[in-house]
């Protein structure tokens, strides 16, 4: 039986903007559109022509997509021609493949909001499209609060998304606006618009109110609905947008989707996807969520010894897919409440080979357990981890040695006249039996220190000229003005691969040192240079 075609619209430039925080660039816009391009997905959103510069300069060219580049409006207002409204002028002028215009859907919204009657708001979504349609590219309407509209007035709803499929619109999208529907409300209204407009014309835009976008948007495809609008990430205003990071996946991986649906997004894309997450989460500068599914860096990860144990096995024991499809990867987490599974599937994972009954396993765990005691953390820090391990089993090189470091903070009157913190780091390493000295400003005491520290490692310097810093985390772990402090760094190198480490001590600076050793550590034996 042949499969039906599901379409997929990212309107993470447009709708994901309207997140708190989020700003993007043009560059910013033209890198993301060439992710989601590359990525495969049908529909690429990009702004709204005419709100602001950035968008109008987007679409004042021709971009190239393979994906149709899809510019957003509003439908006429009420009171004004289609071809007498400057807003739906802009739209229609700017150079896109497609044209998904918003229109009220909800008896409610029309009385209210555009303060206009219905029989003006169905003929402002008519003559919309047709103006639309009329410059050759192709119409999406948006039905906003079709949902909500349909439980007020069913006969209202249903004659807006009529209007527009009957005057051309090639795809007639029901948006739960507010966020508030559930799954079983999706499918049955749903269910109910397919009778009247066929599924290959309609599509599903969810928002993230009650946590159910992912799953309203399943429910719409299994109740006839077609094309699938959303966001990476699940970007968007207030709780965000239906995941396409949740949501392609599935379509792709679980059978109830895969045997009856195809998609654009073959499984070689599909193992970029937790790439592209990460991307995006770096260019709008936060965390990635760690236990966001498929992608999260704790989607695959295990803690406890029993199930690590059942994982060396087989390891559907507890995975629901092969991390690897996704573009992640598994994790067995080393930590007082680990057992020796958990360490040999770690060994196995970093590439140290070792007997099951080697008695340094038991001594390995013996000193995570005591240095976890002391405050440290392995199951966020893997690249500590990873040389904690090979120390025990004496595999780690002596790169470098540190002799010495020097931390200066002070406040002084700079060039212009204005009063400025300035910290300044000195660092003395021995490489090769050479003494080097490095000193450094930053922004702050851990940032000079940094600075200071990778600006001249002699031999090993090429090696770590891709290095940064991408995240740094500090927990104080009991009370007072002596607590211990637990530092997290996360590093990244050129190739974007990443890594974690850790530094435990009651001085910030101490702890941050630790963890900023190890990184550079790990970075050079990861790599393979020679001592």
């Amino acid at each position: 039986m042949a499969k039906e075609r599901l379409y997929l619209f990212d309107t993470t430039l447009r709708d994901g903007a309207q997140m708190h925080g989020v700003d993007f660039t043009l560059a910013d816009k033209l890198k993301v559109a060439r992710l989601l391009d590359e990525l495969g997905v049908d529909y690429v959103e990009a702004g709204y022509p005419g709100a602001n510069p950035t968008d109008t300069s987007l679409f004042s060219e021709d971009r190239g997509t393979k994906a149709k580049f899809t510019a957003f409006g509003m439908a006429k207002r009420p009171g004004r021609s289609a071809s007498n409204d400057p807003g739906l002028a802009q739209v229609l002028a700017a150079k896109a493949d497609a044209i998904c215009l918003v229109a009220k859907s909800s008896a409610f919204q029309v009385k209210v909001a555009l303060e206009t009657t219905p029989e003006e708001n169905l003929a402002s979504i008519r003559e919309s499209v047709a103006a639309a349609k009329a410059t050759g590219r192709e119409v999406l309407i948006d039905c906003e609060h079709f949902f909500d509209g349909y439980k007020e007035d069913p006969k209202f709803a249903l004659a807006c998304a009529k209007a527009a499929y009957d005057s051309g619109a090639r795809w007639v999208v029901l948006c739960d606006t507010n966020g508030g529907t559930l799954p079983h409300e999706v499918e049955a209204i749903v269910g109910e618009v397919v009778k009247q407009i066929p599924g290959d014309h309609v599509g599903i835009h969810a928002h993230n109110d009650t946590e159910q976008a992912v799953a309203n948007s399943l429910a719409a495809v299994r109740a006839g609905a077609r094309q699938i609008q959303g966001t990476l990430n699940g970007v968007g205003e207030r709780c965000g947008n239906a995941n396409l990071c949740s949501i392609i996946p599935t379509l792709l991986l679980k059978k109830d989707f895969a045997s009856r649906f195809d998609i654009n997004v073959k499984p070689e894309a599909l193992k970029t996807i937790a790439q592209v997450s990460r991307t995006l989460d770096e260019m709008l500068n936060r965390a990635p969520d760690r236990h966001a599914p498929y992608v999260g860096d704790a989607a695959f990860t295990t803690k406890t010894g029993i199930h690590a144990s059942a994982i060396l096995k087989n390891p559907a024991t507890y995975e629901h897919i092969a991390p690897e499809s996704v573009g992640n990867r598994r994790k067995v987490l080393v930590s007082d409440q680990a057992g020796r599974s958990n360490v040999l599937a770690e060994l196995d994972r970093i590439g140290v080979t070792i007997e099951k009954n080697d008695p340094r396993i038991a001594r390995l765990l013996e000193e995570v357990k005591d240095r976890e005691a002391r405050g440290y953390s392995y199951e966020s820090a893997d690249a500590s981890f990873a040389l904690l391990a090979r120390r025990v089993l004496g595999k780690v090189p002596e790169y470098f040695s540190v002799e010495q470091f020097d931390v200066n903070v002070e406040q002084r009157y700079n060039a212009v006249g204005e009063r400025v913190t300035v910290a300044m780091a000195v660092v003395k390493v021995k490489v090769d039996g050479e003494t080097l000295i490095s000193a450094a400003e930053g922004n702050g005491p851990v940032n000079a220190l940094d600075v200071a520290f990778r600006k001249d490692l002699g031999k090993y310097q090429p090696f770590i000229a891709g290095l940064k810093l991408t995240d740094y985390r500090v927990r104080i772990l009991d009370g007072g003005t002596g607590a211990v402090t637990r530092v997290l760094i996360e590093s990244e190198d050129e190739k974007g691969d990443r890594w974690t480490t850790v530094g435990v001590s009651p001085n910030i600076i101490d702890a941050s040192f630790q963890a900023l050793t190890d990184s550079i550590t790990w970075k050079l034996l990861n790599s393979n240079v020679p001592a």
